[in-house]
């Protein structure tokens, strides 16, 4: 699918100053270039278009409100002072995967007074001689560089989840505890009963063990008296 039609299908009936995001990846540039974008698209806030052969930024509109740019995994090596001139408020850019070659490259850049996250990963130019330093030097606003801040330690996630989802599922995982507990106390009841149970048909068993021999041997000593009488009448 063509840029063009991407864009239109997800506008689905709204005008471009209604929307804050916008995903055209894997849709397909005319010539390696931006089309349907335009400076009515003023609320913008994040635009994604990864994978759709781009190999130049030169006709991005003006987007002051952008804040977060997604270009992974194009063609893109150079032209980056159109960044600089469209999207003056852009936080956080993602050129990973692209044909980036020179640290000469990411200079335009600099006029980039907000941009706290670069991603340059799988690009040529990480495999240079003191990369990180050198892009640190060069942006000093930088806050964190492929994932990781100036002293190589993991950057914090730029997208937490809002507290009203951490605070649910901790809710959830609560009332599960609760109701584990609520069934292990029924299964304590049950337990002592089935034991209580168990005991009195012990005892049962035990009684009628005991009224067995008792019952054979009054039947013995009545066999027993019979017989004696038998044997008087005899001798009679």
């Amino acid at each position: 699918m063509d840029m063009r039609k991407r864009l239109t299908l997800e506008l689905r009936n709204r005008k471009a100053a209604e929307v804050k995001e916008m995903v055209l990846d894997n849709c397909r540039s005319d010539d390696g270039k931006i089309t349907g974008l335009c400076a009515e698209f003023v609320n913008l806030e994040f635009l994604s278009m990864i994978n759709i052969n781009l190999m130049s930024v030169a006709n991005l509109p003006k987007l002051e409100k952008l804040r977060k740019l997604e270009l992974s995994d194009n063609r893109i090596s150079g032209g980056l002072e159109v960044l600089a001139e469209k999207t003056p408020n852009l936080t956080h850019l993602n050129l990973s995967g692209n044909k980036i070659k020179d640290i000469n490259t990411l200079e335009p850049l600099k006029k980039l007074n907000h941009l706290m996250s670069l991603d340059l990963f799988n690009c040529e130019v990480t495999m240079l001689n003191n990369y990180r330093e050198s892009v640190f030097t060069l942006l000093p606003q930088l806050a964190s560089l492929d994932g990781f801040d100036a002293d190589d330690q993991e950057a914090p996630d730029s997208d937490p989840e809002p507290d009203g989802d951490e605070n649910g599922e901790e809710g959830e995982e609560d009332e599960e505890e609760l109701d584990e507990d609520d069934l292990d106390d029924e299964d304590g009841v049950d337990d002592e009963e089935d034991e209580e149970e168990g005991e009195e048909e012990e005892e049962e068993e035990d009684d009628d063990d005991e009224d067995a021999p008792q019952g054979e041997k009054r039947k013995r000593d009545l066999e027993d008296e019979g017989e004696e009488d038998f044997d008087d009448e005899d001798d009679e």
